[in-house]
């Protein structure tokens, strides 16, 4: 059960830093802590994937963990798309 409930946690660190991240890249404020927040905030939601993957390979019938896992590359694809966006908006 313990295994389960650190699963759970670690699953939901990248959808906790997906809407985070963009709270704060959309917020007025600027400081170097909100910066700093907001690169490690990034880097866990684009990890989502390796979550899903190394979680749904211990907890293969778990559907909670299932579901989870599907949310967290919803993560990794906001990032990407995040991403994309920037650089199409700078013309490159």
């Amino acid at each position: 059960m313990k295994n389960r409930r650190l699963a759970i946690i670690l699953e939901s660190i990248p959808l906790v830093s997906a809407p985070l991240s963009f709270f704060l890249v959309t917020s007025k404020n600027d400081s170097t802590f909100i910066s700093w927040t907001i690169t490690v905030a990034f880097f866990f939601a684009f990890f989502g994937f390796a979550f899903f993957l190394v979680l749904r390979k211990f907890f293969k019938g778990d559907k909670v963990i299932k579901i989870l896992g599907i949310l967290d590359c919803v993560a990794t694809l906001y990032v990407i798309v995040f991403y994309a966006l920037a650089i199409i908006s700078f013309g490159l």
